[in-house]
């Protein structure tokens, strides 16, 4: 098989550095935001709340669940 038709496996890392560091920043932001300065009637805490946790968890894994069915990848595969 050529190097151009080699393909990652089905539940390897697909997020790449940039992409993970822009992730756990955002997690970084959002979760505490969500947590502490948004107010219990608020209508956005709990987007916010989930916007955050998601980013934390996808960046510190290096796995996105939503980026499978669309077939995205924003990492090398190893050779």
């Amino acid at each position: 098989m050529s190097a151009s038709g080699r393909r990652c496996k089905m539940l390897s890392r697909n997020v790449g550095g940039l992409d993970r560091a822009v992730r756990l920043a955002l997690g970084l932001i959002l979760l505490p935001r969500g947590l502490f300065l948004l107010g219990p009637g608020d209508a956005l805490r709990w987007p916010v709340l989930v916007l955050g946790l998601m980013g934390l968890v996808s960046g510190t894994a290096g796995y996105c669940v939503l980026y499978v069915p669309f077939g995205l990848l924003t990492r090398r595969c190893d050779p």
